[in-house]
């Protein structure tokens, strides 16, 4: 099994745990001071992960935070910062949100940092799920965030999602590019019938790709560089997939999902739909093969000291914000309510821990979370730190610290 860590990167001094130092400078997101500070942890965290053996760190992509959480405005351009300070750790956006970009500008950047760091980019995808920003950044599509709950609108961001996708990997893999895209109204080149009055006609015909001109010296075609540094393109990863749907889709065409399901039995019946159209699609995984679960982790002498360490500054912020998108879900137990939502007071980290969306204690007991993964899927490929509450809230030491402690007392046991 490989280990990841997932930074949702978040301003120190920012949240309830600082509440008065975040109120004083609301918005904080807009503090270059604290945003420095933000800038100083994570790369420390990085080459230290780097250093210590973690195989992956993941970010997110998120805009318009004004209050200083999730924090990662640009996911590649911070990991191109990460790429030339560190060595061997494979950097994966968790994810970048398609439908929020133009395909041909996102086929160049990911080729960019591809090449940057030499091979070592995992590309996440995502379909934006936040209405604050995606329905501002997603408008040329006419795309606004997904809802998962099978709407027009949810299936026009599902549409938009998988378009964006199919243009940048033709980008990608062909020499030349020339498609009309009636999902989009997007067309290449434009007009499509072919760009009139190209200067360097000599110059392209001699140097340029075949194709890209035709006799009557109009652009027919173009063709994007660089290429990815991997052939025919990084792998493909997709961030908390939990519907079916997407499930699904992530079989089709071949993307590992990264699932936000804490309970062995949901994680398992998950990899069982993606390992079952992945056969019908005929790619034959074993069981829990080519997927990665998140987890929040924090490691102490005793389970009441991890608790009280990590899971202090994890419940209120996590309520707040993430509890009216839906995510204290993941906290439900068979003896609660079955309509009734989740309420925040139900949100602590004792809770966490039962559930195992959070694996708090000794190096023994996170060791034997792990291993009741593994007891149903054998071959789970990836676990990943989700930081939440960590980075920006906790002192960047004790951060380290936990990392370390994982790294040297839990990661030998399952390679």
């Amino acid at each position: 099994m490989k280990f990841s860590i997932f930074l949702n990167p978040q301003i120190p001094g920012s949240g309830y745990a600082a509440e008065e130092n975040a109120k004083a400078k609301r918005p904080i997101g807009r503090d270059t001071e604290s945003y420095q500070r933000l800038l100083h942890e994570v790369r420390e965290i990085a080459v230290h992960a780097d250093r210590i053996g973690f195989d992956a760190l993941m970010m997110t992509e998120h805009h318009f935070h004004s209050e200083g959480m999730e924090f990662s405005v640009n996911p590649l351009m911070f990991l191109t910062d990460l790429a030339a300070r560190t060595e061997r750790i494979l950097l994966a956006p968790l994810g970048m949100v398609l439908p929020a970009w133009d395909p041909i500008r996102a086929a160049e950047d990911v080729a960019l940092l591809d090449q940057f760091c030499k091979g070592r980019l995992r590309l996440g995808v995502a379909r934006g799920y936040q209405n604050r920003w995606m329905n501002v950044l997603g408008q040329r599509w006419h795309a606004a965030a997904a809802r998962s709950d099978g709407s027009a609108s949810d299936t026009r961001n599902f549409d938009v999602f998988g378009e964006v996708l199919k243009i940048m990997k033709m980008a990608w893999t062909q020499e030349t590019l020339r498609y009309k895209s009636d999902v989009l109204e997007y067309e290449v080149p434009y007009p499509y019938e072919g760009i009139e009055g190209w200067p360097a006609q000599d110059w392209t015909r001699t140097f340029g790709a075949p194709g890209e001109l035709d006799d009557e010296g109009r652009v027919r075609a173009v063709s994007v560089c660089p290429r990815p540094y991997q052939n025919p393109y990084p792998e493909l990863w997709q961030p908390f997939t939990i519907s079916d749907r997407s499930v699904i889709r992530a079989a089709q065409e071949d993307i590992l999902p990264w699932m936000f399901t804490p309970n062995p039995d949901d994680h398992a019946a998950k990899a069982k739909l993606y390992q079952e159209e992945s056969a019908r699609q005929g790619r034959e995984y074993k069981l829990g093969e080519h997927t990665g679960i998140l987890k929040i982790v924090g490691i102490a002498d005793t389970t009441e000291e991890a608790i009280n360490t990590f899971g202090r500054s994890i419940p209120k912020d996590f309520a707040a914000f993430f509890g009216p998108f839906g995510y204290l879900e993941v906290l439900r137990k068979k003896e609660d309510e079955k309509h009734k939502p989740i309420s925040p007071e139900k949100g602590d980290a004792k809770r966490m821990n039962d559930v195992e969306m959070a694996l708090f204690g000794t190096p023994d007991d996170v060791k034997r979370g792990i291993q009741r993964m593994l007891d149903r899927m054998p071959d789970l490929e990836w676990f990943g730190l989700y930081m939440q509450g960590q980075q920006g809230v906790l002192p960047l030491d004790t951060v380290k610290r936990n990392l370390e402690l994982f790294a040297t007392k839990v990661i030998p046991e399952f390679q």
